[in-house]
């Protein structure tokens, strides 16, 4: 497990230095309401380092689009593992996670390239 500890520490430390503040909202759900026979979202924010791309154009598939953002982030500086219920915000633009790319050494997640849109 040496490796793959450092690899998440060194991913950590990389991406703060060479990325901007990205809010992580956690979305789960909540209580169920039965006169209105909906679910209530129960949202926790975490703000963190991210860096943000384009597309590129290999990357477009079924599921993303050459318009849709590309954010990485460290796996040590969420406490879970990311989930398409979640959000980003960005300059106050909520983004929904299309995919999820994990970047693991040993079974350990080092990194999570999300899909925006």
């Amino acid at each position: 497990m040496g490796i793959a500890k450092g690899l998440k520490k060194v991913s950590s430390k990389v991406i703060r230095k060479l990325g901007g503040n990205i809010t992580y909202r956690k979305i789960s759900t909540g209580i169920y309401n039965p006169t209105l026979g909906t679910v209530s979202e129960v949202q926790s924010d975490t703000i963190i380092k991210g860096v943000l791309d384009n597309v590129s154009k290999s990357e477009v598939n079924d599921l993303v689009t050459q318009s849709d953002k590309k954010l990485t982030i460290a796996a040590k500086d969420i406490s879970s593992t990311p989930s398409n219920k979640d959000r980003i915000l960005i300059a106050s633009i909520e983004y929904k996670i299309i995919s999820i790319n994990t970047t693991e050494q040993e079974n350990t997640d080092i990194s999570f390239e999300l899909f925006l849109r």
